[in-house]
């Protein structure tokens, strides 16, 4: 995936992250998406458990996209909310699931990277 890698952009923005991780995975660059977490960053997917590392969220990445329909879409973000060089990140899901959140961390060179994603949230919880 070294082709993927010379045209891999870094996340200036928060906001940044959703839009990446769309072209990323309509790209079905698995690498390219885990790059978008901080080496030592906690996936809640699959739903029920933890991922943890950026390694371990490469591999979920290449099992989403083998089995994701595509193209993946962005969705309309909610309002970041921001406390130092921590933001909280969430949209609508377009597929019902009641919502998803990020934590992403700005890096000492100022690109952001997620720390903390969960995915979906059930409606009604």
């Amino acid at each position: 995936m070294t082709a993927h890698r010379e045209h891999r952009a870094p996340a200036h923005t928060p906001e940044d992250l959703a839009r990446l991780f769309v072209e990323r995975a309509n790209a079905g660059d698995a690498e390219g998406l885990a790059a978008l977490y901080a080496p030592d960053a906690v996936l809640a997917f699959p739903p029920g458990t933890a991922t943890v590392g950026r390694e371990a969220i490469r591999a979920v990445c290449e099992r989403m996209l083998a089995h994701a329909p595509l193209p993946f879409v962005v969705e309309e973000p909610m309002p970041t909310v921001r406390y130092g060089d921590l933001a909280l990140t969430s949209t609508r899901p377009a597929d019902g699931t009641g919502g998803r959140v990020q934590v992403a961390r700005r890096e000492p060179d100022g690109t952001w990277l997620r720390v903390i994603d969960r995915p979906e949230i059930p409606a009604g919880r």
